[in-house]
């Protein structure tokens, strides 16, 4: 979420393989150990829309470019992440797509992969350290807070306001509350009472706006790190007969969130471009894996992220906007 500047001795319950794309054991796709061989795919947690639809990205590209593939998920678990670069290695994998479990708690993970001679490329966040992955592309985080609060300001105009902050380690979520932050301080008629983690999830969401509403009866607007703890303050909201009077911002462009704001429910979200940043990182795995060389001028990568309201809802399917 969601990010971000953003390390095996686990049984082996803990690793998390997506049946429909195979697990450790068994590579899928459609390529062969001969012709392209296996990518590594380590992502977050793909029950969440924004992580799935990283993860179907780059298993759909590996594919069509050849190469069998494997995935599995930390849940931003630094010692899982650890164990999954390991057995990467250890299978000689030809490249790693990495969603990295926090900026510092990466870099010696990404370093034991690179040393290994396995690329390693980041998608969606940061590590704190250059020259270790091949590639680093994320969303410009900072460039959409500012115009998701823009506009979020626009419509809420003044009053008292909450925060939902996302997971600490991620530093996704202190570039959006600091992008936040910067906006909003130009509207003196606004003030945050509130601020809470709740991890980049919808459950920890509905329950941290329980809790603020108790202490915050009246405010009129609620800024969320990430769509997944917007909806969970919507239901909050719902539950409480306030909806109407608060205004909910999100970020990410999960399909339930665009729905949210087509509907009403929310003022706006922000689009992370996640299916354009996850294809070029396996673009330039490819290439890197054929020529020694991603292709792109900078290690680091951002990409723009979109405004959505009410009048474009409608263009946006599974976080790809219609003619993009």
């Amino acid at each position: 979420m969601p990010r971000r500047f953003v390390t095996w001795f686990a049984p082996l319950a803990l690793v998390f393989a997506l049946a429909a794309c195979g697990s450790d054991d068994e590579p899928s796709g459609g390529g062969s150990e001969a012709g392209g061989g296996t990518m590594a795919i380590i992502t977050v947690d793909p029950s969440n829309p924004y992580w799935k639809a990283e993860v179907d990205t780059a298993v759909s590209q590996a594919e069509k470019l050849g190469y069998k593939t494997t995935v599995n998920a930390h849940s931003n678990d630094a010692d899982k992440q650890n164990q999954f670069i390991d057995a990467a290695i250890s299978r000689k994998v030809k490249a790693i797509i990495l969603d990295p479990a926090g900026a510092d708690e990466s870099v010696g993970a990404v370093q034991k992969a690179t040393d290994a001679g396995i690329p390693v490329l980041l998608v969606n966040a940061e590590i704190s350290k250059q020259g270790v992955a091949k590639s680093q592309i994320v969303s410009n985080n900072a460039q959409g807070a500012t115009v998701g609060a823009q506009e979020w300001a626009k419509q809420v105009g003044e009053g008292d306001y909450v925060e939902l902050y996302g997971n600490p380690t991620d530093n996704n979520a202190k570039v959006r509350s600091d992008g936040y932050a910067e906006v909003l301080s130009q509207f003196p008629d606004l003030k945050r009472v509130q601020k809470e983690t709740a991890n980049w999830d919808r459950a920890e969401g509905k329950a941290k706006m329980e809790t603020m509403l108790q202490a915050n009866p009246d405010i009129k607007g609620v800024v969320a790190g990430n769509d997944e703890m917007a909806l969970g303050a919507i239901q909050a909201l719902k539950d409480s007969n306030k909806l109407e009077q608060v205004k909910v911002l999100g970020f990410d462009g999960n399909q339930d969130a665009v729905d949210a704001v087509a509907a009403g429910e929310m003022v706006a979200t922000v689009l992370q471009p996640i299916v354009q940043a996850t294809t070029l990182a396996v673009k330039q795995a490819d290439s890197f894996v054929k020529d020694k060389k991603t292709g792109a001028a900078s290690e680091k990568q951002a990409l723009d992220c979109v405004l959505v309201t009410k009048e474009n809802a409608g263009d946006l399917n599974n976080f790809v906007l219609s003619g993009s």
